[in-house]
């Protein structure tokens, strides 16, 4: 399969290589600010990567040094509606002082079904880094480093982090992290268990890459319910999640990848699924 590339946003490059999808937060003069733009157009673009079935997994990383500084408080505080309402850019059926999350990028990934790996190409602040949590499987190279730095602005983590961090690292760690903005390295945040993988920085990209094309070749329906599955399980009891899983069993076994998987198993050889 070829790649493609759409290089109409100034702010969010989107490239499609075989089975695999990245989104470039491409501002390296700001450090990779979130602009209510940007905003909008990681939005869109994970949205295109999920409803495209030619894609099977999703990089989120950042152009030039750091991967995302935070939020542009600058162009947000001269949003439309002024403070953290510009977050809803174009939401404009909110009342006065509410702010519309629902096609916010924390919202977006947490309910889309392709899986999302980020490229910790360096800093990642405030909003970047719940822009990181809110991705399946982090990989960052050994330059990075992590701060929360909410309680530092006089804010709280609102896109995502008060309920992701205390799921990764528990309770006390995650309270640490967020009272105190402390920063921390890379090898800490692995230690922690915040990331998957440390690299050296000028591997970043290709390590991100290959385990991308790992997951891609796999069955991408089951990839895709297994996510469904374990996003669900965040919030239901075992009896509930056993009783999803095997609805959503059923209609797996009745697909052409299933008999692939089993006849490529029994002949000892790599299956080629399609996703049908």
């Amino acid at each position: 399969m070829s790649a493609r590339s759409d290089e109409s946003s100034a702010e969010v490059r989107y490239d499609v290589d075989g089975h695999v999808a990245t989104l470039t937060l491409d501002a390296p003069e700001r450090m990779n600010t979130i602009s209510p733009r940007m905003l909008r157009e990681i939005s869109e673009r994970l949205i295109d990567a999920d409803t495209d079935r030619q894609v099977r997994a999703i990089i989120v990383t950042g152009a030039g040094r750091a991967f995302c500084a935070g939020l542009d408080l600058q162009a947000q505080m001269a949003g439309p509606k002024g403070g953290l309402g510009s977050l809803s850019e174009g939401a404009s059926t909110s009342p006065p002082g509410e702010i519309d999350m629902r096609n916010a990028p924390p919202m977006v990934l947490h309910n889309i079904d392709t899986p999302t790996i980020c490229a910790l190409n360096g800093g990642a602040a405030g909003y970047g880094l719940d822009l990181a949590l809110g991705c399946d499987i982090r990989l960052a190279a050994d330059t990075a480093k992590l701060n929360s730095g909410f309680a530092k602005r006089g804010i709280v983590p609102e896109s995502g982090g008060t309920w992701l961090l205390p799921r990764m690292v528990g309770y006390a760690k995650a309270a640490e992290l967020a009272f105190t903005g402390r920063t921390i390295t890379a090898a800490e945040a692995l230690e922690l268990g915040i990331v998957n993988q440390v690299v050296p920085a000028a591997e970043l990209a290709a390590s991100a890459a290959a385990f991308a094309a790992e997951i891609a070749g796999n069955a991408p329906l089951a990839v895709r319910a297994i996510k469904r599955m374990m996003r669900a399980a965040e919030t239901e009891t075992f009896e509930q999640n056993v009783h999803h899983v095997y609805l959503q069993l059923l209609p797996l076994l009745s697909t052409a990848d299933f008999t692939e998987g089993v006849a490529a198993f029994m002949e000892k050889r790599d299956p080629e699924f399609h996703g049908r």
